[in-house]
């Protein structure tokens, strides 16, 4: 944290010195600085971030919008011979060396030297040396320019590059390109030697990337090639390798035309000096062997234990400690089947996701009591992970509620609890903390607490009365999860105490798609300190307050007489009631009533305790391949049905409904809603480590039946690190209302969000970020013309926010500080709506741990 603040101040105090400063300093005579590359395609600039990187020299790294090469600036800040330029200085006038030693020391001077030194390495490390024009470099990205057009189809493709020196030691490169006409497949033939493999190729012809008509592109030639190399991989042809496909291409006399031939050789073997080839022919697996406890220590041991079942060999050690099903539904290596490379890659993926075995050693040998040498055997050696494990940890935290606070957290975790794999985890965590409200003269340090429970049973299979693995295979990595949280909290708002419990099914149908279903999603939410309710909400006891006072006596009993505000809660809630029956106070107007029943709307939701009994499902597309990946889409959609179980059973139990009429569940009117999110974020990588990444979310929850509202806990916020960034958590919206209360939410959400990021320096990365988004009312009982939603007119209430921001990469985490300007302001006056909040003043700061999407 230190580093990342200290190299932010460094940016910005320096960055505007820099930009004055000459950028050749460290450019030798004779040479130039590389300025910028230019390419022109048939006499036109082309900016083709393609294009770009086939380059082998590129300019210096620029700041966005400033376009000043910082990196070169700190690098020509240090000194090229540091060591010999503070000895020069120290003797650079008489006596300095001594009166220095003499007000320090001979050590002092010396490690003064030293860090002189180690300050100017370090400019040079993070800094940028200056990239000189090297007229080798510029011929081979010619080359390389003409080749990336020749492997597109662009086979008569000339190209050229001048050097174009301008003042002050500096030079643009440019590039020109005259691709001409492209060349276009015409026809595909075949040579495949193996009656076998040309057999398998014929069956899947229609799955070829080779199109004829389409342009040549060598690109199209290696997906064949990875195309036909996974087909043969996955039917049965265990020896072939990919290096066994060759292309030629006829372009002699063919008017711009590619004619495609494939060429597939057998296999060629050398027994006793004896070189000859044998045509490819289908594998099976004979046998499957499964090693439950291997270790390198016992590889040349004969195992203890040994059982067959369903056809797989399943060795042991020791005492076996799996259940047979549990092992060979982990191994999708299946005896009597063709050899696949997917059934491979789908054991290891499965093995890894029971958490239980550390990544498997599969291996395969031909079977020798086979005289056809057909038949594969399959060995699976598998080595068990720890049985316990457990971890904890501790932070130090304060916040708007507490002044300081200790958090603590740990758990525990059990493997192959009943020999099947399963996994029991047991985590706990508690907050301890001094809140800002405490009375000093009150004993006790520590008035805060709050602690939880969840415990998690997972099942490395499907749990359901049928039979539906032809619905969802094996390979799928189904789990079943049963998990039971309980919390609870103490002086933190209305002190809350939580119930929940799930009954989830996940299966993956591949590496890039999730599938989650919550069978059963019980929450129960009990508040125990209701009376605290106008002093934690206090906005909306100040909008009451100052009703209650214009028209109340100064002498009410429902007054303070020492403030002469309302009595919490007593006189507030007696207030409310008034106002709302038979005889409210005469001098009430229509927009106080209208206020009060607002606020007792919104009081009784908060403060009513909630049974939330749903079934949910959410469906996940990612194709990011791993963490370094920038260039991905993820897409998510989740729907939500609350209530309607308990709604049928109320209904065939002919239970009476409540003065409200709705039918109540231990004493608790349960929710019933619909609700749905969509989620969608995309990340472009724009080389030299810029990126735009952007989202888009839009939620919407509709109560029904048993219910007019949508509980706290399951409805939609605004504004926070991770929406827009611009307005604080929970103050954004809803609509144009003006975020009245603490905790704005409502039922209906839209957030859009664009980032340009782009590296700094080193590890620091910088961005401009713009966010727009907002919360509405909609279907259910809030009547406020402002926060609802009516139309699609509404959608000019999209509050806008942009900013800028910082992050340092740790490489295992990201610590981002983002600084977010109201840009439009819905809640404002129509003509104070537009860059109102455009100032620091204003700004909003938000530091979080890694991007935000």
């Amino acid at each position: 944290m230190k580093h990342f603040f200290a190299k932010i101040v460094f940016v910005i105090i320096t960055t505007s010195f820099l930009i004055s400063c000459s950028t050749v300093k460290r450019v030798p005579e004779d040479e130039f600085l590389l300025e910028a590359n230019e390419i022109f395609v048939d006499s036109v600039k082309n900016s083709d971030i393609k294009l770009k990187n086939q380059l082998y020299q590129t300019e210096n790294a620029r700041l966005p919008l400033l376009r000043t090469p910082l990196r070169l600036h700190i690098y020509n800040l240090a000194k090229e011979n540091p060591d010999s330029s503070y000895q020069n200085w120290l003797q650079n006038k008489p006596n300095r060396e001594q009166k220095m030693i003499n007000f320090l020391s001979k050590k002092q001077v010396d490690r003064l030297g030293v860090g002189y030194t180690g300050f100017n390495n370090w400019l040079k490390s993070t800094g940028e040396p200056p990239v000189i024009v090297d007229s080798t470099k510029a011929k081979r990205s010619e080359k390389r320019l003409e080749s990336y057009y020749w492997n597109n189809g662009w086979f008569n493709v000339e190209a050229d590059y001048k050097i174009i020196q301008e003042k002050n030691q500096k030079a643009t490169v440019a590039y020109y390109i005259e691709p001409h006409k492209p060349y276009f497949i015409d026809s595909l033939n075949t040579k495949i030697e193996s009656t076998v493999a040309d057999s398998i190729y014929r069956v899947h012809l229609k799955e070829s990337k080779i199109i004829s008509g389409n342009q040549y592109r060598t690109l199209d030639l290696e997906a064949e090639r990875e195309r036909i190399s996974s087909l043969y991989r996955n039917s049965g042809l265990y020896h072939f390798e990919k290096e066994f496909i060759k292309f030629d291409a006829d372009t002699v006399n063919t008017d711009k035309k590619v004619n495609l031939n494939l060429l597939i050789s057998n296999r060629r073997i050398t027994e006793q000096d004896i070189t000859k080839k044998i045509p490819f022919q289908i594998h099976n697996i004979s046998k499957v062997n499964v090693f439950t406890d291997y270790s390198y220590a016992n590889r040349n041991k004969t195992p203890n234990d040994s059982v067959f079942y369903k056809g797989y060999n399943i060795y042991s050690y020791d005492k076996r400690k799996y259940t047979r099903k549990a092992i060979t539904n982990s191994v999708l290596i299946a005896p009597g089947e063709v050899f696949r490379d997917r059934d491979k890659t789908r054991t290891y993926n499965q093995i890894s996701n029971l958490r239980t075995f550390k990544y498997p050693n599969i291996r395969y040998e031909v079977d020798p009591n086979d005289p056809e040498g057909t038949d594969l055997i399959a060995s699976v050696l598998l080595t068990p992970r720890k049985k316990y494990s457990a971890n904890a940890d501790f932070d130090v935290s304060t916040s708007n509620i507490q002044a300081f606070g200790l958090g603590f957290g740990g758990s525990f975790l059990i493997r192959n609890v009943f020999k099947g794999a399963e996994i029991f985890e047991v985590s706990a965590s508690g907050n301890i903390g001094s809140s800002r409200d405490r009375d000093d003269s009150e004993d006790a340090f520590f008035d805060i607490t709050e602690i939880g429970l969840d415990l998690k049973l997972s099942f490395p299979k499907i749990i359901f009365p049928l039979d539906i693995s032809s619905i969802i295979p094996k390979y799928m990595s189904p789990t079943t999860n049963l998990i039971v949280g309980l919390s609870s909290q103490q002086n933190v708002g209305l002190d809350k105490q939580n119930v929940s419990g799930i009954f989830n099914y996940s299966w993956k149908p591949s590496t890039k798609l999730l599938n989650d279903l919550d069978l059963i999603n019980v929450q129960y939410v009990r508040n125990l300190n209701t009376a605290n309710y106008f002093n934690i909400y206090s906005n909306s006891y100040s909008l009451l307050n100052d009703i209650a006072t214009d028209v109340l006596d100064s002498d009410s009993a429902l007054l303070n007489p020492d403030s002469g505000n309302l009595i919490i809660p007593e006189g507030a809630n007696a207030f409310i009631q008034r106002s709302l029956g038979e005889n409210p106070d005469a001098d009430l107007t229509s927009d106080d009533i209208d206020e009060i029943d607002d606020i007792n709307e919104r009081k009784e939701r908060l403060t009513q305790d909630n049974l939330i009994f749903t079934s949910n499902y959410t469906y996940t597309k990612n194709n990011r391949e791993n963490i370094y990946d920038e260039d991905f889409s993820i897409f998510k959609f989740r729907v939500e049905l609350a209530g309607n179980v308990l709604s049928t059973i109320s209904n065939l139990a002919g239970l009476k409904q409540n003065s409200n009429e709705r039918f109540e569940l231990f004493g608790v009117e349960f929710s019933q809603y619909v609700k749905t999110e969509i989620d969608y974020i995309k990340h472009w990588d724009l080389g030299q480590k810029s990126v735009i990444a952007v989202r888009a979310f839009g939620g919407i929850a509709i109560p029904y039946g048993n219910a007019n509202n949508i509980p706290f806990a399951r409805s939609f916020f605004g504004g926070g690190p991770n929406d827009n960034r611009a307005w604080n958590p929970y103050d954004l919206g809803p609509g144009s209302s003006g975020s009245k209360n603490e905790f704005n939410e409502a039922n209906m959400k839209i957030a859009l969000s664009a980032e340009y990021r782009y590296n700094i320096l080193g590890s620091l990365n910088g961005a401009f970020f713009i966010d727009a988004g907002n919360i509405w009312n909609v279907l259910d009982n809030v009547e406020e013309e402002n926060a609802v939603f009516s139309g699609w007119g509404d959608l000019q209430e999209l509050a806008v926010g942009t900013g800028i921001g910082f992050r340092y990469d740790f490489d295992f985490f990201v610590i981002r500080f983002d600084l977010g300007f109201k840009t439009f302001n819905p809640a404002n006056d129509e003509d104070q709506r537009w860059f109102k909040g455009y100032n620091f003043s204003k700004a909003v700061p938000n530091i979080q741990i890694n991007y935000p999407f």
